[in-house]
């Protein structure tokens, strides 16, 4: 096991009484996020809310906090997070936001403390672009979306 990561996070005024995010489970990728808002927020069918969480990080250079959904909402509500996953930039100061989307039939309702979506803190690499003639030769070569199928290959 890796020792952890270090964040610093500050409670705005509107989530100090809400816990911190959390990992549910021993193993879980993802914190826990909760939602910091003031009176339940209701999102209608096909509706979308910017929902606080009432916290502002700040990560390491070289991380990234990747936003996204819970299955659990997605799954029974058809609730998700709209730009799945969301990134939090290490140098972004400002509150932590998740977009979520009603994908369901029936209004959705946001209760302040709510489990809204996890958020999993990762590691990135920054890239220097290498410009060439030509890229070097793969069995899929050019093949786009749906170019392998959808059937699984036998081994063998």
């Amino acid at each position: 096991m890796t020792s952890p990561v270090t964040v610093a996070v500050t409670r705005l005024p509107h989530g100090k009484d809400l816990d911190l995010p959390a990992y549910a489970t021993a193993q879980a990728a993802g914190l826990d996020l909760l939602a910091a808002v003031s009176a339940p927020v209701v999102i209608a069918p096909q509706g979308r809310a910017l929902v606080p969480t009432g916290l502002a990080i700040s990560l390491p250079v070289g991380f990234e906090a990747q936003v996204r959904p819970r299955s659990g909402l997605a799954l029974k509500n058809g609730v998700t997070v709209l730009n799945a996953p969301g990134t939090v930039d290490a140098d972004y100061r400002g509150e932590v936001g998740v977009i979520l989307v009603n994908l369901g039939e029936q209004p959705f309702t946001v209760e302040r403390g709510m489990r809204i979506a996890q958020m999993v803190i990762a590691r990135h690499e920054r890239v220097q672009w290498n410009e060439v003639d030509n890229l070097d030769e793969t069995a899929r070569g050019a093949g786009g979306f749906g170019s392998t199928g959808v059937a699984a290959h036998k081994a063998g």
